[in-house]
């Protein structure tokens, strides 16, 4: 499905989001969940530099969907990313019965700008990167509708990878 006006909105908010993760220490992530009805429910951003590896802001939509949406709504709802989903937050979202997955950028595309960049290729490499394999939502929630990239927001978000890189 191609992106509309309202999605490019959602994702401008969450790489703003990543820009406030950036600017606190933390890795450049950011999401938002937003319902059927269109009305953003509830956003964050990356929280791992405190020392918790799981304080994703996906995972965190997850859980917040599981304790305040009935499963019926989890379905119509769509979370919006600055970059799609790592394995534990596509699980967790297939776990909360989430339904779209809108993405700025993909996790090939930030594979390839790690190694282009010198950074490796962002598994197995500690903090600079991820203690598991880059695998694409699609690997870990078959079934999964994801739409994205959105190409005018990939070198906003590279640069944001970029300084998180070089500390």
């Amino acid at each position: 499905m191609a992106l509309d006006e309202r999605d490019l909105a959602h994702l401008t908010r969450c790489v703003d989001l990543a820009q406030e993760a950036v600017d606190a220490g933390d890795e450049p992530f950011g999401s938002l969940l937003v319902s059927a009805a269109g009305e953003v429910l509830v956003e964050d951003r990356n929280r791992v530099g405190g020392g918790d590896g799981t304080a994703h802001p996906e995972l965190t939509l997850a859980r917040w969907a599981g304790a305040h949406l009935p499963v019926a709504e989890r379905a119509g709802a769509t979370a919006y990313t600055s970059g799609e989903h790592c394995p534990m937050c596509a699980a967790a979202h297939g776990w909360a019965g989430l339904g779209r997955i809108v993405v700025a950028t993909t996790t090939e595309q930030l594979q390839q700008w790690r190694r282009e960049d010198g950074a490796g290729d962002g598994a197995g490499d500690g903090a600079a990167g991820s203690p598991v394999a880059p695998l694409p939502v699609s690997a870990v929630l078959p079934g999964a509708v994801v739409d994205g990239p959105a190409p005018q927001l990939a070198d906003r978000v590279r640069s944001l990878h970029r300084r998180s890189w070089r500390g």
